[in-house]
């Protein structure tokens, strides 16, 4: 790798890296940083057992690649999931 990013840089993307519906690709229209790249930086910057994991749990995941992913182009949303409201009353 021959790019230095900077110490922000760098977390953000570890960051984005580490969320299950933030795709490769979001990174890369982001950073202009490609997936092996990530790979890479992930595991510089990672511990050995905290990348391995990670690894584990991204690869081949659909919701981290966009030509794994479904047709809908919707945010994922819960069906459980209630609207935010500022009001604390109702979240009891």
């Amino acid at each position: 790798m021959d790019k230095q990013y900077d110490d922000v840089i760098i977390d953000r993307v570890i960051e984005m890296a580490w969320e299950d519906r933030t795709p490769f690709e979001a990174i890369l229209f982001q950073f202009g940083i490609a997936e092996s790249e990530v790979i890479e930086i992930m595991r510089r910057e990672l511990k050995l057992s905290s990348f391995k994991l990670w690894r584990k749990r991204v690869s081949g995941r659909k919701t981290k690649h966009l030509k794994l992913r479904e047709e809908s182009t919707d945010r994922f949303k819960c069906n459980r999931q209630r609207n935010i409201t500022n009001n604390k009353i109702s979240k009891r």
